[in-house]
């Protein structure tokens, strides 16, 4: 047979040379966390500027909201980030509310003593109830989460001598240091302010460790995480335990704030909107709990005004529209867009990189 020379070989046999790698644009140098803290650092810069321009009622609003995102951050790290159900977390809100009125109104504890006090108390209760509460699972864990829920207001009742019974406990509202040159309202707005950004750093920090990566291999698979060393209960009661305490941690903020509690304030619909809120606002999300705090502050007072008959027929409407749109959350629907408007700023950089 005749021999096939080197210069008649195909040449699909040749070997393909490397493709020379494109020059990074200097948009793509700046990494999603980068954006991730400049987004964060315009968040809280506009916080810090809005009680000084708002009326004193959307002030309150505004505080109101992150409290309801204090108490969805412990919610998310539960059902977001473990993968578990729970419908009993306004009983964890309730008594980090109650703890505080208690000892501000039968032993005159200053205000901010109260707060360590509530997120120990609702942490050790929350540990306590986590360890053969979590042994459960799917709806098992849900039915009982929401028995926790239903006798908790019947039990506030029951301790009238502590908790005033049904008619609660008036308290006198934090006031704010002479030195401040604050307003009562704008007062209460930073300390809720404050609160809300040390709990959403500590939960980050947590997150990014070893803990933060265990509960996410709980929340994928339980049974390939208790393969690879995992403790699953311990890790499961100590999220439970957590979640219990910023929610204690928020129902304190929230005493603060409104300065009156009441058993009927914490009924079970409490965390049955929580939930709807935290879904609503983005399940495993960093951004889901402050989305959904303000979608439980303004969306029920938005269905009031549309229709005072039947606010609550307009509010469920409402959540099914926003699933319908945003399946994920909204900061699904929001991270699905930013990346859309990114696409031709990414575009554009590498052109001019060229």
């Amino acid at each position: 047979m005749t021999a096939v020379s080197r210069s008649e070989t195909p040449a699909a046999a040749a070997p393909a040379r490397p493709a020379t790698p494109e020059p990074i644009s200097p948009v793509r140098r700046l990494t999603a966390a980068r954006w991730h803290w400049l987004l964060v650092a315009v968040v809280v810069g506009i916080a810090c500027y809005a009680p000084f321009e708002l009326a004193p009622f959307r002030t309150f609003q505004l505080a109101m909201a992150m409290i309801y995102a204090i108490a969805l951050l412990g919610l998310n790290l539960v059902v977001g980030h473990t993968g578990q159900i729970s419908l009993g977390h306004g009983a964890f809100f309730a008594l980090g509310a109650y703890t505080a009125a208690v000892l501000m109104d039968r032993w005159d504890t200053p205000y901010p003593a109260t707060l360590p006090i509530a997120a120990a108390v609702t942490f050790v209760i929350g540990f306590a109830l986590g360890i053969p509460v979590l042994r459960l699972r799917g709806l098992y864990l849900a039915l009982v989460t929401l028995a926790i829920a239903i006798f908790t207001v019947p039990l506030l009742k029951r301790f009238d001598d502590i908790t005033g019974g049904s008619m609660g406990l008036t308290l006198p509202k934090p006031k704010p240091p002479a030195w401040t040159g604050l307003a009562e309202d704008q007062w209460l707005y930073f300390l809720a302010l404050a609160t809300t950004l040390i709990c959403f750093l500590l939960v980050a920090g947590v997150l990014r460790s070893r803990v933060g990566r265990a509960v996410h291999a709980i929340r994928d698979n339980e049974i390939a995480a208790e393969v690879l060393g995992v403790r699953l209960a311990h890790y499961k009661t100590l999220a439970f335990a957590w979640s219990a305490t910023l929610a204690g941690v928020a129902g304190c903020v929230y005493t603060w704030v409104i300065a009156y509690v009441s058993p009927d304030s914490f009924a079970v619909t409490l965390s049955i909107t929580l939930l709807a809120g935290l879904v609503v606002g983005g399940l495993g999300t960093q951004w889901g709990p402050v989305l959904g705090g303000l979608f439980v502050m303004y969306v029920p007072n938005f269905a009031q005004d549309i229709n005072q008959a039947a606010p609550s027929v307009i509010f469920g409407l409402l959540i099914i529209a926003v699933m319908y749109l945003a399946p994920n959350g909204l900061a699904g629907l929001a991270g699905r867009a930013a990346r859309r408007l990114g696409r031709p700023i990414l575009r554009k950089g590498n052109t001019n990189a060229h």
